[in-house]
């Protein structure tokens, strides 16, 4: 059960790292303290395999509408993919992805709109950087070197997501052991030091918590596990950058109610640290981080 003793316990266990400083983030024009003012990212998927159905665009007009509608809501930048990480999705050609992404983003960056790309190919990052994307939401690794020249090349900002395959597409299994997090940070560290020789400045960390992994596909045991790494977020400040995680909608506990669930885990995420927000739910997932960052409450002993 989460509870105010378990949070303390785990604060007192990790104090050290609690307060360790993170570079701001730069979204489009804006570099952003994330500790003060957490960055939220819209999502909107070009894939009709896409899970979460209130996020699917079927064309590029309703693509278009669809990140409008989020940014009026209040999201900093929309990320928007064409290919579903799901298990079953169909695979989709870099050249049908890109394809796909160019007319919405060129249309968004033409209206000061910034738009993250979610890919894994090369070519296709290529293609919505060169359409006016501002950021890479990068879901492979396979192809770093390169992605990390391409990044640099634009003057991007960069989400680097723990990806133990090839890509997103890959199935693996999560590193579940008993403390997941010495192996993100040693994940992690190697590609940050690449990045940055290849010329990245601005760069947050992803743990992946979005993805399909092969030893979390009993419901429960995947939200536990998700949820365990979004309270203790802030083990990865010493990496000195934001994390960003997706949030979970957990069907399996909010059912008929799954739509407010993103912005419960939201709480989570703000008290663990979180930089930036990746959600379907723009409106709920605002209105609880501003709660958050506006009441400013101290407890006093009575």
């Amino acid at each position: 059960m989460i509870s105010l003793r378990a949070l303390a316990r785990l604060a007192q266990e990790h104090g050290p790292d609690l307060d360790l400083p993170v570079a701001p983030f730069r979204v489009g024009d804006r570099l952003v303290d994330t500790d003060a003012e957490p960055v939220l990212m819209g999502t909107v998927n070009l894939s009709p395999d896409s899970t979460y159905r209130e996020s699917v665009a079927l064309s590029t007009e309703s693509a278009i509408r669809k990140a409008r509608v989020q940014i009026a809501q209040g999201a900093h930048l929309v990320d928007i993919g064409a290919e579903s990480s799901t298990l079953r999705a169909a695979r989709v050609e870099p050249s049908h992805q890109a394809a796909a992404l160019v007319p919405v983003i060129e249309a968004l960056a033409a209206e000061g709109i910034v738009v993250s790309v979610e890919a894994y190919d090369v070519d296709v990052v290529e293609a919505g950087l060169k359409a006016g994307a501002r950021v890479v939401n990068l879901t492979g690794s396979a192809d770093d070197e390169a992605v990390f020249e391409t990044v640099a090349r634009h003057g991007a900002s960069l989400v680097l997501c723990q990806v133990t395959g090839a890509n997103v597409r890959e199935v693996v299994d999560a590193p579940v052991a008993s403390d997941p997090f010495p192996s993100m940070l040693d994940h992690f560290g190697p590609r940050i030091e690449l990045a940055r020789r290849r010329g990245v400045e601005h760069l947050a960390v992803d743990p992946g918590l979005g993805f399909y992994y092969g030893n979390l596909t009993e419901p429960m045991v995947r939200l536990r596990y998700q949820t365990s790494v979004i309270l203790s977020t802030f083990r990865l400040r010493r990496l000195g950058l934001p994390v960003c995680h997706a949030l979970p909608h957990a069907f399996m506990l909010f059912e008929d109610e799954f739509r407010t669930a993103e912005s419960f885990f939201a709480v989570l995420a703000a008290l663990g640290g979180t930089g930036v927000l990746r959600t379907h739910e723009v409106p709920r997932v605002r209105a609880v981080i501003d709660a958050l960052t506006r009441l400013d409450v101290v407890p006093t002993a009575r």
